[in-house]
């Protein structure tokens, strides 16, 4: 990290909070600060990948919205999707997540899970910090961190979803069981 300049840094990582603010202005503008170049087809592309689209359009002034300080017009999860948009609009070669889908309904979170799986796929690294095993079983390496160590770690390699589900499952019971399983 100390080898890359600020201006480098800022345009090959983009972060996902669990509790994204949204600034006073457009949504436009808030999208935007993704990337303030974006052309509107690209602005709504990464819109209609983070499933904000939709939403942002049943505004009257659609993109051109104006939202309160911190977002309080507009439901968390509507938040959420619009902080994902912002962050992919770069399309950033490092995507941190820090529980992208705790905000989001069972249906959204299984789509952003489906558009994390592509851009990673495109050759983006995603590093999701998560509780949810269903959002776990989709990444291609899982870490379980303890007191600051990594102290367990499963790689999914020919696993399925549901596999890799079933093995990071097995791996919480034995942790809440007490068990330490170092590999």
């Amino acid at each position: 990290v100390k080898n890359y300049s600020l201006p480098v840094l800022r345009q090959g990582v983009s972060m996902v909070l669990q509790k994204n603010v949204l600034f006073s202005g457009t949504i436009a503008e808030n999208l935007r600060w993704g990337d303030e170049n974006a052309s509107d087809a690209e602005m709504k592309k990464w819109a209609t990948a983070a499933q904000a689209d939709n939403f942002i359009e049943s505004f009257p002034d659609g993109y051109e919205t104006v939202l309160d300080q911190g977002g309080t017009n507009v439901s968390g999860g509507q938040k959420q999707r619009a902080a994902v948009a912002r962050a992919v609009i770069t399309q950033p070669q490092l995507l941190l997540a820090d529980e992208p889908t705790g905000a989001l309904d069972s249906k959204a979170a299984k789509e952003l899970l489906k558009l994390f799986t592509s851009l990673n796929q495109d050759g983006q690294t995603i590093l999701m910090v998560t509780h949810s095993v269903k959002a776990a079983s989709t990444a291609g390496r899982v870490l379980f961190i303890k007191d600051g160590r990594v102290f367990h770690q499963i790689y999914k390699g020919n696993l399925s979803e549901a596999q890799m589900y079933q093995k990071i499952s097995d791996t919480m019971t034995a942790i809440t069981a007490g068990g330490e399983d170092d590999e």
